[in-house]
């Protein structure tokens, strides 16, 4: 029997997603809620305001909106000709190649893991410290592992179902956060009262700029995302790129909105001391002055609200990886599979829940601090690790309408990825020249992450073309699945 006759067909229905189970507002919602608003703001722009452009970094977020503008204009585009799934590895694959298309597969399955594990850290250290003064004393990690079970229950289920829990998550913690906003503003200000400042050129592109974006690029991680429920989407082709934009220009105002108004409290010329003294008061001070003390209560119980919501929005976004790895052949095909009921990729599922478990579990074993070894080390790993994909994907972009007849502009096709791709490589050195301040660590495990991305992504190319070697038929049908 032929490779070919013994897999199920791409078509039939235990090796399909459920179809039409999300609109744009759903996926949005996928999309704003793995950028948890909340924690972006809250946990990563003190940092930014510390070590980067102080008063410029709401700046910052605009740059760095306006790259992923640009990125998403040949990304929605190209998603109107492949799709599923696979997301980046659909792109890659169909832009540059097989080899390469595995190989950024695998790099984003790195990246993802990371993001999800380091979430997990954040999320046990959060509720261990939230719930210990009611008299619930239990270690980070019992934390982290009862999250884990409760996001595989919400996983197994209709993805529709996750996207209700995200959309309520994701309205919670931008209204506390637009909630401080519009009360500074309307207060007039802080000590040197309003003022646009925070956009004008010289504080954007003052001294710091660049360690900025290393916090600033890293927020926007998982806007990617709306492709990967291509299969699942309602009207595919014209609801993925509209998602993708409303996702990107939310995020980006959102961010840019929040930074800013949070200067305006402190003032431009006082911002960089304020948050270098209390990085980790540095909103909640701005709250209890404003608002008073229940605001800084509401804002820690959605903080972990913002946690959980990010990573159910990364378990399904991983789920639907190793789906598509399965169903094209390249992993076990019972990852293959969906749920006869919820039409959800189960058997991935339980896989990546499983492979979190364990990797918890290592951390645990040798005493790792979850805020600054699992947390800090695991988003420095991922922010190395969906750079280099994004730089992948732009080149795949180019590449595919080189070759592809289309009626698009040399805008769509060309100059925008370039000009994306240039902005991603730079961002890319940027974040990998600064990765101990973004890890708080000065590990040589940590300075060699690049290299291991690198090598992951090395290791995808070549069982690639040990597939083609072995199995031929496998590898003349890889990419065709979501054709």
């Amino acid at each position: 029997m032929t490779l070919e006759a013994s897999m199920p067909a791409p078509s039939s229905p235990e090796r399909r997603l459920a179809k039409d189970s999300v609109g744009l507002a759903h996926i949005v919602f996928f999309v704003v809620a793995a950028a948890a608003p909340l924690t972006a703001v809250v946990g990563a722009s003190p940092a930014a305001f510390a070590f980067g452009n102080g008063a410029g970094v709401p700046g910052a977020f605009v740059l760095a909106g306006l790259l992923y503008l640009l990125f998403s204009v040949g990304f929605t585009a190209m998603s109107r000709h492949v799709g599923g799934a696979g997301a980046f590895y659909t792109y890659i694959t169909h832009g540059i190649g097989k080899p390469a298309g595995v190989g950024g597969a695998f790099m984003a399955l790195v990246t993802y893991s990371a993001v999800q594990i380091a979430i997990y850290g954040l999320f046990g250290f959060f509720m261990a410290n939230t719930i210990a003064p009611l008299g619930l004393v239990l270690p980070w990690w019992a934390w982290a592992f009862a999250a884990l079970v409760v996001v595989l229950v919400c996983g197994q289920r209709n993805i529709a179902f996750s996207g209700a829990i995200l959309g309520v998550c994701m309205i919670a913690e931008i209204a506390i956060l637009l909630v401080l906003d519009l009360a500074i503003v309307f207060s007039g200000g802080g000590p040197e009262g309003i003022s646009f400042s925070s956009f004008a050129p010289s504080s954007v592109f003052a001294p710091g700029l660049g360690v900025a974006l290393v916090f600033v690029i890293g927020s926007f991680i998982g806007f990617e995302a709306t492709a990967i429920f291509g299969e699942e989407a309602e009207d595919p082709e014209k609801t993925i790129p509209r998602a993708t934009y409303v996702a990107v220009l939310l995020i980006t105002l959102f961010y840019a909105f929040s930074t800013w108004a949070i200067v305006q409290f402190y003032g431009p010329g006082k911002v960089q001391a304020a948050a270098a003294s209390s990085l980790d008061s540095f909103y909640f001070t701005a709250a209890n002055s404003v608002l008073g003390a229940w605001s800084s209560q509401a804002m820690n119980v959605l903080l972990i609200t913002s946690l959980f919501a990010c990573i159910l929005s990364f378990h399904n976004t991983l789920n639907r990886y190793f789906f598509a790895l399965g169903r094209e052949g390249l992993a076990a095909q019972v990852l293959g599979k969906v749920h006869a009921r919820h039409g959800s990729p189960y058997a991935a599922g339980l896989l990546q829940s499983l492979i979190a478990a364990v990797v918890l579990g290592l951390f645990v074993i040798f005493g790792a601090d979850p805020y600054t070894v699992v947390f800090s080390w695991m988003a420095a790993l991922a922010g190395i690790g969906i750079l280099l994909v994004q730089v992948l994907v732009s080149v795949a972009i180019v590449m595919f309408f080189r070759k592809t007849p289309n009626s698009y502009s040399a805008w769509t096709t060309m100059i925008a990825p370039a000009l994306a791709l240039l902005g991603l490589i730079g961002s890319l050195v940027l974040v990998s020249s600064n990765l101990s301040l973004l890890s708080g660590s000065e590990s040589l495990i940590v300075k060699a992450f690049p290299y291991a991305m690198v090598l992951v992504g090395v290791l995808g190319a070549l069982f690639a073309i040990r597939i083609k070697r072995s199995k031929p038929a496998l590898y003349a049908s890889l990419g065709k699945v979501f054709e």
